[in-house]
């Protein structure tokens, strides 16, 4: 069992920055692949950014969150960061952390545990 909880969350600017931290006890955290979701209002929770197991390789949803966003690990401190830049109304949405066996996922079906989310409310 691994249980994730998310901080960093908040009410932002458009043009802003945030951080948002997961952070897991239970089971040796760098055996899983962890991941970021966000779900807006009324949509589907859709795949932001997922980060390897060892830190070294990242995937991003598409070429506009890569350029603003970075997802990153500290398996010394059990902790995966999703640094997020250049914040607009429509990165709006509660996020998600999630750890998976697999190597390497953005298909939510994947994920084996989930945090409980973090809203993040970005003004215009």
């Amino acid at each position: 069992q691994v249980e994730l909880v998310e901080s960093g969350g908040g009410l932002v600017q458009a043009g802003g920055s945030l951080r948002l931290s997961c952070t897991a006890s239970g089971r040796t955290f760098s055996a899983y692949y962890m991941g970021w979701f966000r779900q807006s209002p009324g949509k589907e929770r859709e795949f932001v950014a997922g980060v390897s197991k060892t830190g070294g390789s990242t995937l991003y949803a598409d070429s506009s969150l890569k350029a603003r966003f970075k997802i990153s690990r500290d398996n010394t401190k059990n902790t995966a960061y999703l640094q997020m830049t250049s914040l607009k109304p429509e990165d709006t949405a509660v996020y998600y952390c999630a750890a998976s066996i697999r190597l390497r996922t953005e298909r939510e079906r994947d994920y084996d545990y989930w945090g409980q989310g973090t809203q993040v409310t970005v003004s215009s």
